[in-house]
């Protein structure tokens, strides 16, 4: 993946962070809730009184967006690199860490955070550095 720097666009950047935070402080204002999307998945699978529609309200919102998008703009093109069996071990991996680290990149990295939580601080460094090291060994060491 490479950033085309062209057509970077900060302004409309820091615009999205806005609101994701908007989002994510309406949220644990209206609920309590932490927006942590794997906790918000997660959290389907238990079926509990009072916490079905919020949860399916906020992951419709999340596929809606784009979708939205969409319509007044195109969306960016998308290239994958990989084949199926590497997105889906990827995407398990993330799975099993997401468990492990009690939490996901949004709910550690922008409420964990914001919270001032240690144990988000040490999550979101611990992403980062697992992040710079997946980059550094597959571009520089490996080839790819």
């Amino acid at each position: 993946m490479t950033i085309d720097w062209l057509h970077f666009t900060p302004a409309i950047s820091a615009l999205g962070g806005a609101l994701i935070g908007l989002a994510a402080g309406i949220l644990v204002l209206l609920t309590g809730r932490i927006a942590g999307i794997s906790g918000i998945a997660g959290g389907l699978l238990q079926r509990k009184t009072g916490e079905i529609g919020w949860r399916v309200a906020f992951l419709a919102g999340l596929l809606a967006a784009p979708a939205m998008y969409r319509i007044v703009m195109p969306l960016p093109e998308t290239r994958v690199d990989t084949g199926w069996l590497v997105l889906v071990l990827a995407g398990l991996l993330v799975g099993v860490g997401t468990r492990y680290g009690a939490g996901c990149t949004s709910g550690h990295g922008i409420c964990g955070l914001s919270r001032l939580s240690p144990r988000s601080l040490a999550a979101v460094l611990s992403f980062m550095a697992a992040g710079f090291l997946t980059v550094f060994v597959t571009r520089h060491l490996l080839g790819g």
